[in-house]
């Protein structure tokens, strides 16, 4: 059964997911790991050597706020397209991580982490609303 406190934008969401820009009407990433759990979150995509063009992960937070929401690179050994995102799947921030980088933060308070292919840094911007798709997904 679904977490009814959890922001529809993820609830009852599981494995991978499709993840669609619904402001621009295209898809953004195939492959996305929906990742709840701290130890998850905290792996993301450490000690992968590469990512492929459709693949990433979605780091679901338990609270929404800027520290929660900070990620890491340590470990991380190729550049990530980061999209920070509020409860309604809207993007509060994004940025091109690189490699071995201690810290990044959102300018704004996010629920959501979305690490995709540095590719995709020009798929969505500030503003844009994201949808997961689960039929979507490849599996």
């Amino acid at each position: 059964m679904p977490d009814l406190t959890e922001p529809m934008f993820s609830r009852g969401r599981q494995g991978t997911c499709t993840v669609v820009n619904r402001t621009r009407g295209a898809p953004l990433a195939g492959q996305v790991r929906v990742c709840r759990s701290f130890g998850s979150r905290l792996m993301g995509l450490m000690m992968r050597r590469r990512l492929g063009s459709e693949r990433g992960v979605l780091l679901v937070m338990s609270t929404t706020s800027r520290i929660d929401s900070a990620i890491h690179m340590l470990f991380v050994f190729f550049p990530l397209a980061v999209f920070w995102l509020d409860e309604e799947g809207f993007v509060v921030s994004r940025c091109l991580a690189k490699p071995w980088r201690l810290f990044y933060a959102p300018q704004r308070p996010a629920r959501y982490v979305l690490e995709v292919a540095q590719a995709r840094i020009d798929s969505a911007a500030v503003g844009d609303c994201l949808a997961l798709d689960a039929a979507g997904a490849a599996r």
